[in-house]
């Protein structure tokens, strides 16, 4: 959890509002609320059922039009980018991801 802290403080800092998940069902519950969400930033590697890859594709099946940035340091399964996301492998600086949100044009 200290990279997701220290990402998460880093966009924080930059102005952005950020909802942290657990995993990726309260991630997925998140998304299904009315909660405004216009990013996924996931690992691949989740704890409980879901994966990044399942997350990101109920996501956009739910918000179509959903930004998302996969981060990983290690997948056994091979990638599945959904189309114009981005995809970062560990290690990497919170202000790259920064620099990657700019790049959607939304902070």
């Amino acid at each position: 959890m200290l990279l997701l802290d220290l990402v998460t403080a880093e966009l924080e800092d930059a102005g952005l509002s950020v909802i942290q998940a657990s995993d990726g069902e309260a991630a997925l519950a998140v998304l299904e609320s009315d909660a405004a969400v216009d990013l996924l930033f996931t690992d691949i590697r989740l704890p409980g059922r879901l994966d990044g890859w399942h997350l990101a594709e109920a996501a956009r099946s739910l918000r179509p039009d959903l930004k998302v940035i996969y981060a990983t340091g290690f997948s056994s399964n091979a990638p599945r980018l959904l189309p114009d996301s981005l995809f970062f492998s560990k290690p990497y600086r919170p202000s790259v991801i920064l620099a990657a949100i700019r790049k959607f044009g939304l902070s």
